[in-house]
């Protein structure tokens, strides 16, 4: 009987030329479970509120300035 030592059990691994590319897993789909975070919602809300009354408040003081020197030109 003969015994073979670690040097005969060598397995050959290559390694492909192409490194750089790496592939996409299979399923890349992320499952989603169909509900939805109230909390998102909020702040989504809440953000476009806010945009909307900043945009509200430029259009007033516009408005309120140009009457202002309108007034004042007038006035004049």
């Amino acid at each position: 009987m003969t015994s073979k030592g670690f040097t005969d059990n060598s397995n050959n691994i290559e390694t492909p030329n192409d490194i750089n590319f790496t592939e996409k897993p299979l399923n890349s789909n992320k499952i989603n479970s169909g509900r939805v975070d109230i909390n998102v919602l909020k702040s989504k809300l809440e953000a476009e509120q806010g945009k909307e009354f900043r945009k509200n408040i430029f259009i007033f003081l516009f408005c309120l300035i140009l009457l202002g020197s309108i007034g004042i030109y007038l006035s004049l």
